[in-house]
């Protein structure tokens, strides 16, 4: 028997910051101290804190102990698993307060958490499916096993469960229409092809409880009347794909896929296809193409996957965070998972915060939880108290909210009718010093690049925006290109084949809608309010704090920077070209920008 149990985060994010090593140290310390029968070590999936990784805890005393490296585990070992006294350098400490947390749950960031489709990541091992089965797992397939398919579709209506990876349709209606579209061969096909910038929720599901997607596939497949299934996952997730084999082999060993499913009759098999990493592939029929070895490109719909999908049959298609969730409402009801949420939106939202927060990671948060509540109680406010700007939702194709929608409930039908979307659950903050014009020029670059090009509104409309974009962005923009902007924007949202190209514009219409005094300044004064446009931006240096170091002049590749040693310098205005070298130097911040 153990005395305790130490869970070392090993997701994607930890293991780049050495958490293998901190295992291996801690194997080698423990036998070192003859502790190995006393002290149990799990290599669990994400535990979403991942700014402040490698994540180390201690049960049952729940320590968290974060940014632990391989040479803090003698100490560890040494002062609190032979001493009992807690290593306080190695806590979690409030940015605001930098009062030390020993335990995780009195952290901000997972205080209002409530954890459903992340509810085993970071708590078990992956690679063992009896940990899974001990919490509840293959309870839910048990139970559907025993129901009729169209008992199962209403269980999930009931619940109002909506896909969790775009416009949010409702799960239980698009598994009624595969269902009563008949066919000898139906799919299901799970989409982990998650491409957003900055996302890794299916990622950090995949790595971290692979048996409760693999569980909500096989719920489907009895709803819908399908014996196989795709799991579409991109290369670039190469962990994740190691752990989701494994699943599937011990799975198949315990008799939860295969033939004769727990005595049946049912038989299920899963199949994994590796995707290139191409952005489009997200999207349903484009999927649908690569799987069956084509160029990934959208199809005009209807016929819609639910009718005609993979090789021509009825195909149901979830993406990975929806499918975590159908185990649960299966094994716990439709009542107590639709008593979570809003009147339309219920049960919880997984978003990657990143950006200009304190406390960036993976968060899961019940549905009407406000911008706020995320952005400062679980992000823990702007960083290096700079103010807040915006937030964008949704990934690249999502929305810029300014402070004004602070206080906006996080659900489908309020994100979508302030301009923004749920989409995925990428969430970006920005503070002061973003430029709006920038970001929608950077995002909208991203899905032109990601354009298939098949239709001519995304692939003209998109590449035509982006070049006026570009132009604002360097000084060069007319009065005419905010209204062309529009007017193009709407064009490409209303014409596009498929959902990239239809929501690729929505970072220009609402920084336009929200943030068009940054456009007019860009235009009509040649001026970044940001400071980030660096054709629009004046250096000089401030005599009182400059010291005549003469560190700016050994970097300036024009030679616009003069002045005697020790002396204030000035810069020359028709030479700078700013590249803004000379203030990355300047140790005093004598460097400014007007």
């Amino acid at each position: 028997m153990y005395e305790r149990q130490i869970l070392i985060c090993a997701g994607t994010g930890c293991i780049s910051s050495g958490s293998l090593q901190v295992h291996e140290a801690l194997r080698k310390e423990l036998q070192k101290h003859q502790m190995e029968d006393k002290v149990r070590i799990i290599l669990s999936g994400c535990h979403g804190f991942c700014e402040k990784g490698p994540i180390f805890i201690v049960y049952p005393e729940d320590i968290f102990y974060c940014e632990v490296q391989a040479e803090d585990i003698p100490e560890l070992v040494e002062e609190y698993l032979v001493k009992g006294n807690v290593v306080e350098r190695l806590l979690y400490k409030d940015p605001v307060t930098e009062d030390a947390v020993t335990s995780h749950q009195e952290i901000p960031f997972y205080s209002k958490q409530k954890r459903l489709a992340l509810r085993n990541c970071g708590v078990i091992d992956p690679e063992n499916i009896d940990e899974y089965i001990i919490r509840g797992g293959y309870q839910g397939l048990e139970r559907a096993l025993r129901m009729e398919s169209l008992d199962i579709i209403n269980m999930i209506k009931s619940s109002g469960l909506r896909g969790r990876g775009g416009a949010g349709f409702p799960t239980g209606m698009k598994w009624e229409f595969a269902y009563r579209n008949e066919s000898d061969k139906k799919y299901v096909v799970c989409n982990a092809d998650e491409g957003d910038p900055g996302a890794f929720m299916d990622r950090s599901v995949l790595e971290g409880d692979p048996h409760a997607v693999l569980e909500g596939i096989i719920i489907a497949g009895l709803a819908i009347g399908s014996d196989e299934a795709y799991l579409y996952v991109r290369a670039e997730y190469p962990l994740a794909i190691r752990r989701l084999r494994t699943a599937i082999a011990q799975a198949q060993e315990y008799g939860l896929i295969g033939e004769n499913i727990l005595g049946s009759g049912f038989g299920f098999k899963i199949n994994i296809k590796e995707g290139a990493g191409a952005f489009v592939c997200g999207e349903e029929t484009a999927l649908l193409a690569s799987i069956e070895g084509e160029r990934g490109m959208p199809r005009p719909r209807p016929p819609f996957p639910a009718v005609k999908g993979l090789w021509g049959e009825p195909t149901c298609i979830n993406n990975v965070e929806t499918l975590a969730n159908v185990s649960l409402i299966m094994r716990k009801g439709t009542d107590w998972y639709s008593a979570i949420g809003t009147e339309g939106s219920k049960g919880t939202k997984i978003f990657a915060l990143t950006g200009k927060v304190n406390n960036t990671g993976l968060c899961e948060v019940p549905m009407g939880i406000t911008l706020r509540e995320i952005i400062f109680d679980i992000g823990g406010g702007i960083r290096d108290g700079k103010k807040f700007k915006a937030v964008q939702i949704g990934g690249p194709s999502g929305g810029c909210l300014p402070e004004s929608h602070l206080d906006q409930p996080v659900d489908y039908d309020s994100l979508t009718s302030a301009g923004a979307m749920m989409g995925s659950g990428g969430m970006v903050v920005m503070d002061e010093d973003t430029c709006m014009v920038d970001l929608a020029r950077y995002f909208l670059s991203f899905t032109q690049s990601e354009s298939c090009g098949k239709c001519t509104p995304c692939r003209e409309g998109t590449k035509r925006m982006l070049e006026i974009l570009e132009r604002i962005t360097k000084g060069q923009g007319v009065a005419e290109d905010i209204p062309r902007l529009q007017k193009l924007a709407l064009a490409v949202k209303d014409g596009s084949l498929c959902g990239l190209g239809q929501t690729a514009p929505n970072p220009v219409l609402t920084t336009l809608r929200y943030f068009q005094d940054e456009y007019e300044a860009h235009i009509f004064d040649r001026r970044c309010p940001a400071g980030q446009c660096q054709e629009l931006l004046t250096y000089y240096i401030d005599p009182e704090l400059c010291t005549g170091c003469r560190a700016c002049t050994r970097v300036c590749p024009t030679g616009a920077i003069t002045g005697e040693k020790k002396e204030p310098h000035v810069i020359d205005e028709e030479k700078c070209i700013n590249c803004g070298s000379c203030a990355e130097r300047c140790k005093f911040d004598a460097i400014k920008v007007k």
